[in-house]
Order: C-alpha cells, then sequence, then structure tokens
C-alpha cells in the first residue's frame, strides 16, 4: 500500500513539474522569434519585445477575455494589431503567427496589393519593415468559448500606399 501511494505522490509531483503548453509555447520569445523567421524570409530586419506595447496587448486582450470576438481595439497609439480567435484552449502563439504569415500566398508585391477577396494585411503588419517592437498577449476565454491572442506593432504597419519592405 505505501508503494501505491509513494507512485501517486510521484506522479502528481512530475506533472506538476511538466510545463504546460498553455506557458511553455506563449513566451515572448516565441513571438518574437516566429516574426523574425517570416521577417528574415523577406531580408526585414528583426523585432525585438517591448513591455510596454505588451501591457497594451494584455490589458486589450483581458477585454476580450468575456466574449471572444474579433474585434480590434480602439485607440492604439500608433501601434499595428494582428489578432486571432480559435476555438477550444491549445492554440499557441505559433498557431496565431503561422496563421497571419500563412496569408504571405495572398499577397502580391508587384501590386502591393492582396489576391482579389483575400487577406494579406496580417501578414503585411508581420513584415512590416518599420515596425521594429512587438508586445502580445493571450488568453483563454471564460465559457470555453476559445482562445484570443493579439499581437501589437510599434510602429504601426500597413500605411496606405508604403511597402511592407
Amino acid at each position: 500500500m505505501e508503494v501505491a501511494k509513494l507512485m501517486v505522490l510521484i506522479a502528481v509531483v512530475m506533472a506538476a513539474a511538466m510545463p504546460r503548453p498553455s506557458q511553455a509555447q506563449n513566451s515572448p520569445k516565441d513571438y518574437v522569434d516566429l516574426h523574425n523567421a517570416a521577417r528574415a524570409a523577406v531580408g526585414v530586419g528583426p523585432v525585438t519585445w517591448d513591455s510596454s506595447v505588451q501591457a497594451f496587448a494584455e490589458n486589450y486582450a483581458r477585454q476580450r477575455i468575456g466574449d471572444c470576438r474579433l474585434i480590434h481595439s480602439t485607440n492604439r497609439n500608433n501601434l499595428g494589431e494582428n489578432i486571432f480567435w480559435g476555438s477550444g484552449s491549445s492554440w499557441t502563439a505559433a498557431d496565431a503567427v503561422r496563421w497571419w504569415v500563412g496569408e504571405k500566398n495572398y499577397y502580391n508585391y508587384a501590386t502591393n496589393s492582396c489576391s482579389q477577396g483575400k487577406v494579406c494585411g496580417h501578414y503585411t503588419q508581420v513584415v512590416w519593415r518599420a515596425s521594429t517592437r512587438i508586445g502580445c498577449a493571450r488568453v483563454v476565454c471564460n465559457n470555453n468559448l476559445g482562445v484570443f491572442i493579439t499581437c501589437n506593432y510599434k510602429p504601426a504597419g500597413n500605411i496606405i500606399g508604403q511597402r511592407p519592405y
């Protein structure tokens, strides 16, 4: 009987010590590395993490925790913004950034436009040369409404008439 209790105790300690995906895969480094990989692919310099931009993102993500709606924030103080929603609770930084970068398929550099009927502004914000600082946040929304992820960019990109790179 003592051996069984000891085995249960060991299992509980091991489970508690294992990193949870919601924390281990959503660090500032995860967001920065994923952005910088997409930026390097088109010859754009890296972004760095900015704690003041992160604070803005966290504040806004907390506002969405009750409804998880894909609504952009207002009064962004010259910050660009990408938002993401996924059902369930396991979506990560990598999922959001890959989704945004996946819009690359719809971006035409020669015409600086998106394919007809497609969205590519999330991608262009990720690779916007002048946007050099980012801050992101992730929340699991109440009542199993999903995951909301937001990244903000300083200064904002997607300036009409300009190319991202």
